[in-house]
């Protein structure tokens, strides 16, 4: 049974964000994990490589698809009960996973995964813009941030030396064993208050009724494309050079050390900077590090682009998501729910588009339309949020 905190509060207590970061941690463990094993699980299961990337493209989808269902449970039912609810599910299909016997069985273990872990962040982000002030919502939203990328930095380092020197099926597990850890762990977070939702379709017409809700979506599709989308194929452009797939996973996990880095400045220089600038800022090191992405693949360079990326996504990401969690407090999970399918379905559709390039190991073009694709997020972000009052 869960008790009910105020709202809003100035902070909240350490006990509460620490499991919120931890209940992002695993989700994007578990999300990223598969990256830096792509290469080695489609031979294991006597699969080429797109195949595998299926598997990660629908975990994108249903990880996406399923943010509405869980905003929705979430203004209906409470935050804590769905993180509980999903993590319990998302333990079970992290575990078939790990047992998967074919290409699939994991794809649709994956499915499962993907749509179980979509609860988790939101639900935690939801949670914050419910029990912190707007106008110090990005600091413990930084918080947050930085303990997403560094379940993305640990996953594709631990994945890739476990799936090379023992066994890809363990990575799965691993994040099995932490979701339901948390499962029961997450009975001590206390529920906030929220404005009851009436109908089940009630915090929709509120959602879908807003022209900035629909401008932001489309920001955070396009996001979605350009960051995660192509983010997903750093490993595999060091592998198709000869790289091995644990160093590869290591020099990718830079975009995790990267972002935690960022995520610290940008605690600092929120109320010194404006909104749009933190974005352009986080726009410029997108576009560079997918220039430098374009020009070579050598290790070195991918070391740099990995840590630019990581920054920018730092910068540009925690705006735009403060943004989304101001828009409607009324049906605040299901906007910020919307949110996370325009971002998810922007990067699943962009790295099942590219997976004939990945393929051909034609990395050069892909990086460098990453970079074009920069410069009219940024944009449409910057432009949106000057306007947005």
């Amino acid at each position: 049974m869960t008790t009910t905190a105020s709202t809003p509060v100035a902070t909240l207590p350490a006990s509460s964000l620490r499991l919120l970061r931890t209940a992002g941690f695993v989700s994007n463990f578990d999300r990223f994990c598969i990256a830096p094993m792509m290469v080695l699980i489609g031979p294991r299961l006597g699969v080429p490589l797109p195949t595998v990337v299926l598997a990660a493209s629908i975990y994108y989808l249903t990880y996406g698809l399923m943010q509405p269902v869980w905003g929705v449970a979430s203004d209906r039912w409470g935050r804590v009960w769905v993180m509980r609810v999903s993590l319990t599910g998302a333990a079970l299909a992290a575990f078939a996973s790990a047992l998967a016997p074919n290409a699939p069985v994991l794809i649709g273990a994956r499915a499962l995964a993907g749509a179980f872990f979509a609860a988790s962040i939101a639900a935690s982000l939801t949670y914050v813009g419910d029990t912190v002030p707007a106008a110090i919502r990005q600091r413990p939203l930084s918080e947050l941030m930085t303990a997403f990328a560094l379940g993305t930095a640990v996953a594709t380092v631990v994945a890739g030396a476990l799936a090379h020197y023992l066994s890809w099926r363990l990575v799965f597990a691993l994040p099995g064993f932490l979701a339901a850890y948390l499962a029961v762990a997450l009975r001590r977070l206390p529920e906030p208050e929220r404005a009851p939702s009436g109908s089940l379709l009630a915090p929709f017409r509120v959602v879908l009724s807003s022209p900035w809700h629909w401008y932001v979506m489309a920001v955070a599709l396009l996001e979605g494309a350009v960051l995660l989308g192509f983010l997903t194929y750093l490993a595999p452009a060091l592998e198709a050079h000869g790289v091995p797939t644990s160093l590869a996973g290591a020099v990718a996990a830079l975009y995790g050390v990267g972002s935690m880095a960022a995520a610290q400045v940008v605690k600092r220089l929120v109320g010194l900077w404006s909104p749009v600038g933190l974005i352009v800022a986080g726009g410029v090191q997108m576009a560079l590090a997918y220039l430098l992405a374009g020009y070579s693949q050598a290790t070195g360079v991918v070391v740099i682009v990995a840590l630019l990326l990581g920054g920018g996504w730092s910068f540009m990401h925690s705006t735009i998501q403060s943004w989304a969690t101001a828009l409607s407090p009324t049906a605040r999970a299901t906007g910020v729910a919307m949110f996370g399918v325009a971002l998810y379905v922007g990067s699943a559709l962009a790295s099942w588009l590219a997976a004939p390039t990945a393929q051909a190991h034609d990395y050069r073009p892909m990086f460098w339309l990453a970079a074009v694709l920069t410069v009219p997020l940024t944009t449409a972000a910057a432009v949106g949020r000057a306007r947005y009052r």
